[in-house]
């Protein structure tokens, strides 16, 4: 039935000079929620508080294992509300356009030290403000010494695009279609905040392993059981699998949910130590 409704879509582009708003139609009859979504509150993001133009600034004192040794560093999380268009998928400069929407933009950045030289991230994930659950546009960047390499994924219908630059050998310069829809593991700092928590309810859901690497390896996705416990204060989410080992995350029970912190079983480690709401940007 979807494809006989998209045939006539088609059919009717040829007489419609808007193709973005056909597009669009034909990526709503094609997306649906996934059964994981029910679990989420879609409206979580939709509150006030984003609209005060300011940003949520954590900074968490955080580990990381790199050459089998764990790396005390800052690691900076910071949520704020953007207006992008559809036409360059990018922040908005003209907000006359007729083709923008609302996204919260996650930054996570780390400058972690080894003994000669350090290792740099930052990944942009970002949200449609309706679907906290899904990640829209995901770039992360990794610089070293050793070379520097980048990944974009955007959503599709079929699942992700992914596009790459790596300087490992076997990987260089590519794209690949990611023909699931699933989590992806380093969205959870934000998308667990947003569950509809209940003590005890656990529910599956496919995970990607994190991009967060120096490597453009093809994303590793399995199922994952995610786990919700009162912890008093806080609600504590396990999620476990078998590519992943278990991840746990203490989110706050008061809105915003902020994320407290997260232990994983590869050694890394959040622990929040400060959090503000600032225009950092008009330093």
């Amino acid at each position: 039935m979807i494809r006989y409704v998209i045939i006539l879509m088609l059919i009717m582009s040829a007489c419609n000079s808007n193709t973005d708003d056909l597009t669009e139609q034909v990526n709503k009859t094609l997306h649906k929620p996934p059964k994981w979504a029910q679990h989420f509150n879609s409206d979580w993001a939709s509150n006030d508080l984003w609209n005060d133009g300011l940003a949520e600034v954590n900074i968490y004192d955080a580990e990381r294992v790199i050459y089998g040794e764990s790396r005390k560093y800052e690691q900076v999380y910071i949520a704020v509300k953007e207006t992008f268009n559809k036409e360059y998928h990018v922040k908005t400069d003209n907000y006359e356009r007729n083709d923008l929407f609302d996204v919260i933009k996650v930054n996570l950045f780390a400058d972690i030290p080894t003994h000669k030289y350090p290792y740099h991230y930052l990944m942009s994930i970002f949200f449609k403000r309706e679907l906290p659950y899904e990640v829209n546009k995901l770039t992360v960047s990794s610089q070293e010494w050793c070379g520097n390499t980048f990944k974009a994924i955007r959503k599709k219908n079929y699942g992700y695009d992914e596009t790459y630059n790596s300087y490992w050998d076997g990987e260089g310069k590519g794209d690949r279609k990611i023909n699931q829809n699933c989590l992806i593991e380093d969205q959870l700092i934000f998308t667990l905040r947003s569950l509809n928590f209940r003590d005890g309810f656990s529910f599956t859901a496919p995970i990607m392993k994190t991009r967060m690497t120096s490597k453009a390896t093809a994303p590793n996705i399995n199922e994952a059981r995610i786990t919700i416990t009162d912890n008093d204060t806080s609600w504590k989410v396990v999620v476990k699998g078998d590519h992943i080992g278990e991840i746990i995350y203490l989110v706050e029970k008061e809105y915003p949910n902020k994320l407290t912190s997260m232990i994983a079983a590869d050694g890394r480690k959040w622990d929040l130590k400060s959090s503000s709401r600032d225009d950092y940007w008009a330093d």
